[in-house]
């Protein structure tokens, strides 16, 4: 069967630390400003508050605001819209990957968890492989530090597209761009890679370094 394209919007912008309302409001001014039609729009990890490990504080319920907000850019633009953020989950917090369309959203809670940065200590971790179906496309859901582990990611023939959603400091920038086409490669897939910019309240700089990727590697 022959794929039709997909127009894939990677959003590589700044985030406000610790301020949900702010984010979504300039998200939405950058998205308000695309003329094109677009299939999917991409937006960064966490990207309602920044990489923080404040979970509880920042955690929003199931369907909380952020996730409306999502779904109401969805039908205003027949699209889908991805990127994760905080949510409660009973007596904890996913990284959870939400993946919006004008019907509903499905999600990818984060599997491989930073611990360097004590994500493991504030966050829980997923245990679902989450592909979800958009467009005649099977798209594989992962977010940022899943990146490093290959065989989690390992196409079994079922996927045509993968996503990382990141907050990527830019002193390992280097390791995301080859890592990201290493990816398309060894599973003959699309991959998209996106990424903040910007600095943090834990003083880290981002360098986006966003990629479209082929199946064949090259850089779209």
């Amino acid at each position: 069967a022959t794929m039709r394209n997909l127009n894939v919007t990677l959003i590589q912008c700044e985030l406000a630390w610790e301020q949900p309302e702010d984010n979504r409001r300039q998200i939405g001014a950058i998205i308000d400003g695309l003329h094109q039609a677009t299939d999917l729009i991409v937006l960064p990890e966490m990207f309602t508050t920044g990489f923080s490990m404040n979970a509880l504080g920042n955690a929003e319920e199931p369907g909380g605001p952020t996730e409306q907000w999502m779904v109401g850019i969805a039908r205003q633009r027949d699209c889908a819209i991805t990127g994760s953020i905080a949510v409660r989950a009973g007596e904890g917090v996913y990284n959870r990957m939400l993946f919006a369309t004008p019907s509903g959203v499905q999600h990818y809670d984060k599997r491989h968890l930073f611990r360097m940065a004590g994500e493991d200590k504030r966050y829980l971790s997923g245990a679902q492989r989450v592909i979800v179906p958009w467009r005649d496309w099977r798209i594989n859901l992962q977010v940022c530090y899943d990146l490093r582990f290959p065989v989690f990611s390992r196409n079994r023939d079922d996927y045509d597209l993968m996503l990382y959603v990141a907050n990527w400091p830019q002193q390992r920038r280097h390791h995301w761009r080859q890592l990201l086409v290493a990816r398309a490669i060894e599973n003959l897939a699309c991959v998209v890679g996106v990424n903040r910019i910007g600095a943090d309240a834990r003083g880290l700089t981002y360098s986006g370094d966003s990629l479209a990727v082929a199946a064949d590697g090259a850089i779209l």
